[in-house]
């Protein structure tokens, strides 16, 4: 009897130039790439699973024995970002290195990035996933913050606040390619201090009078 090929290897229409044959994981993570950059170009619902195959340069066949649907390769793609958001910021403090982390992977996977906190939110399906991982931003944020603002009202404010500041940010700099990329996590984490300055201040706002 013939033996099967090896079970941790796979050869599709389509080798790598050297030909060699892709371990199950790197297969999977090439497919993670190519759907991030098909996802982020042209949403959820407009790409198709034909789509990222051609981006990947594989069969529809090699892509079904990794994921069983679009929506779980949608999942996979958050999955694959949100680990590297971990790996790079931390799940425990808001510190002054969380920004530079931040950035350093929005330079490094500016459509991951893109797709996680702009894109996926828009998309009914994924909302929960993006839900949990702003509401666990939020709480590690307001954990700092609740010593640094002595109104409890002010610092949740904060907390609220920040984080989408500093996504912001991260995005509108992504936008407008990437000036200064040894500058842009001090000025984004400027943008990010005058919230939490506002929010220490105390006394009512002033407000300001019209002219006409």
């Amino acid at each position: 009897m013939a033996s099967d090929p090896e079970p941790h290897t796979e050869l599709d229409l389509d080798p790598p130039p050297t030909g060699r044959r892709l371990h199950r994981a790197e297969r999977r993570e090439q497919i993670v790439i190519a759907a991030t950059r098909a996802f982020a170009r042209s949403g959820f619902a407009a790409t198709s699973l034909e789509d990222v195959a051609g981006a990947a340069g594989v069969s529809r066949v090699i892509l079904y024995r990794h994921f069983d649907s679009k929506a779980d390769l949608y999942r996979a793609v958050l999955d694959r970002v949100c680990t590297r958001l971990l790996a790079a910021c931390g799940d425990h403090s808001f510190t002054s290195d969380a920004i530079p982390a931040l950035v350093e992977v929005a330079a490094e996977d500016p459509d991951g990035f893109r797709l996680m906190f702009q894109h996926a939110a828009r998309e009914p399906e994924f909302q929960t996933e993006v839900s949990e991982l702003r509401a666990g931003m939020t709480a590690i944020a307001h954990a700092e913050l609740a010593a640094r603002v002595t109104d409890p009202s002010w610092a949740r404010w904060a907390a609220q606040l920040c984080p989408t500041v500093a996504i912001e940010g991260i995005i509108a700099w992504l936008d407008v390619e990437q000036p200064d990329p040894g500058e842009a996590a001090e000025r984004i984490g400027q943008a990010v201090e005058a919230v939490i300055r506002a929010a220490q201040t105390g006394g009512p706002v002033p407000k300001t009078r019209r002219t006409r």
